[in-house]
């Protein structure tokens, strides 16, 4: 049975070679693209469940890329960069990005991350598809947020983040607790990790991310969501 459908979008043949071989070997059905434009095509033919995206390529390069292949919300996407600034993460994020993975990486490493993005939070069976605090509307089911008359889409671990800290509203939620929900046990002590996601996620629902007023932080223990949900 296979662990999942991968396809790997880089313009270099030795790196895409020794990408199949690896999750082939680990269980996973493999394709491959040499740029951005075909890898779009295969999102079409091949049907992945993840995408490995590498962030410099010729053509219409990873970001773009990253930005067309978002259209499908049930694909996981992580990106493949060779800068490790935390800008240079929230750009892959904003793009739509799922994850990033800095070369170079080391096999475990790559397959962690994979079996990260390829987890589901399981959603509470009484945990409402909406929420309303004020201007600020979360749409589960369309995985969205509306702050006045902008409109964003999450990707699926933003989504699932948003979904934990709104869970557990007006509580401190300590950085362990947040990571091994929503990315799995192997993320318990990856803090700057999660901070990287949460200035993403910040930036889609806050009136003023440098400001937050719904995901503050806790010095020390890490994040609370702050609201009561209005009713409808």
């Amino acid at each position: 049975m296979s662990a999942g459908r991968i396809l790997v979008i880089d313009d270099e043949p030795q790196i895409r070679r020794v990408m199949r071989m690896t999750l082939t070997g680990a269980g996973y059905e493999v394709d491959d693209a040499r740029t951005g434009e075909e890898g779009l095509i295969k999102l079409r033919e091949f049907r992945p469940d993840l995408i490995l995206l590498d962030i410099n390529m010729p053509g219409m390069g990873g970001l773009a890329a990253c930005r067309g292949l978002r259209a499908d919300p049930n694909v996981a996407i992580i990106m493949l960069t060779v800068q490790n600034s935390e800008a240079a993460k929230v750009e892959a994020l904003d793009a739509g990005a799922d994850d990033f993975v800095s070369k170079p990486f080391s096999t475990p490493e790559l397959l962690a991350r994979i079996r990260a993005a390829l987890r589901r939070v399981p959603m509470l069976h009484s945990a409402p598809d909406q929420l309303h605090f004020g201007e600020l509307s979360i749409n589960f089911a369309a995985r969205s947020v509306t702050r006045g008359d902008a409109t964003f889409h999450l990707t699926p671990k933003e989504l699932e983040l948003l979904r934990y800290l709104t869970q557990h509203a007006n509580e401190a939620v300590p950085h362990r607790e947040l990571l091994q929900a929503v990315w799995g046990p192997d993320y318990g002590d990856q803090v700057d990790y999660l901070r990287v996601f949460v200035k993403s996620l910040r930036k889609k629902i806050e009136p003023d991310a440098e400001h937050p007023r719904y995901i503050t932080t806790e010095p020390w223990i890490g994040y609370r969501f702050n609201g009561t949900p209005e009713s409808l």
